[in-house]
C-alpha cells in the first residue's frame, strides 16, 4: 500500500502552477469560523436549482473533463463535488474549475514543490492552524472543502476583491500572472451561462 501511495505521489508530483498560500496569524474567531466550516460533516446535498439544470450542467461539464478523467462515474461525482463546495463557499463553480485546471490539472494526488496537495493544491499547515490535523488532503471532497473554504476566507479578507483573493491563495498577492491564468480557464474551458466577470485581472 505504501509503495502504491509512493508511486501515484510520484505520478502527482509537480503541479502546474501551483503556488502556496502563505501561513497569517489569525484571530481566534476566524479559526473558529474556518474549523467549523471544513468540520461540517453532513452529507452533501443537491446545490443546483432543480433536476433540469444539474442534468444540463453536469452533462456539459462532464464532457469537458472526459479527456483528463476518463472514469465517468467518478468524474460525476467529482462534478458534483466541486459545485458543492463552490455553492456553499459563495464561489462560482466554474471560477473553482479553472483554478483546479490550473492549479494541478485536475491530478487527485498532485503534490507541488512547495507541498500544496490536490485537486486545490492546498498546503499542510492549515490542517494545524484550522485544528485538524487528521485530515487527508488527497481525499476528494476534503480537498475541495479546504480550498473553497481558504479561497472564500481570502476573498472575505479582500472584501470580494477576487484578483487580490486569488493572489493569496497562489501566494503571488499583487502579480498578475496567476489570477490571468484562472481567468483565462474559467472563460476559455468553464464557463456556462455566463462570462467571468469582477475578475478585472489585465488591468492590475
Amino acid at each position: 500500500m505504501r509503495r502504491l501511495i509512493g508511486l501515484l505521489l510520484l505520478l502527482g508530483a509537480t503541479a502546474v502552477h501551483a503556488g502556496a498560500q502563505m501561513y497569517e496569524p489569525l484571530a481566534a474567531s476566524v479559526r473558529a469560523a474556518l474549523y467549523e466550516a471544513v468540520s461540517d460533516s453532513r452529507p452533501q446535498a443537491n446545490s443546483f436549482k432543480s433536476p433540469i439544470e444539474a442534468a444540463d450542467w453536469l452533462g456539459e461539464m462532464s464532457r469537458r473533463l472526459e479527456k483528463r478523467i476518463p472514469d465517468r462515474d467518478y468524474r460525476i461525482d467529482l462534478l458534483r463535488s466541486i459545485h458543492y463546495e463552490a455553492t456553499r463557499a459563495g464561489l462560482d463553480p466554474h471560477m473553482v474549475l479553472g483554478l483546479i485546471q490550473v492549479e494541478s490539472a485536475f491530478r487527485k494526488y498532485a503534490v507541488s514543490s512547495v507541498g500544496a496537495r490536490g485537486y486545490m493544491q492546498v498546503m499542510p499547515f492549515w490542517l494545524k492552524v484550522i485544528g485538524r490535523p487528521e485530515d487527508n488532503l488527497f481525499d476528494m471532497r476534503t480537498n475541495l472543502r479546504y480550498g473553497c473554504t481558504i479561497l472564500r476566507h481570502y476573498l472575505d479578507i479582500e472584501k470580494g476583491d477576487l484578483y487580490r483573493a486569488l493572489g493569496r491563495y497562489n501566494g503571488s498577492l499583487g502579480k498578475p500572472e496567476y489570477p490571468n491564468l484562472v481567468r483565462a480557464a474559467w472563460q476559455n474551458h468553464w464557463a456556462f451561462g455566463s462570462s467571468p466577470n469582477g475578475l478585472a485581472a489585465n488591468n492590475r
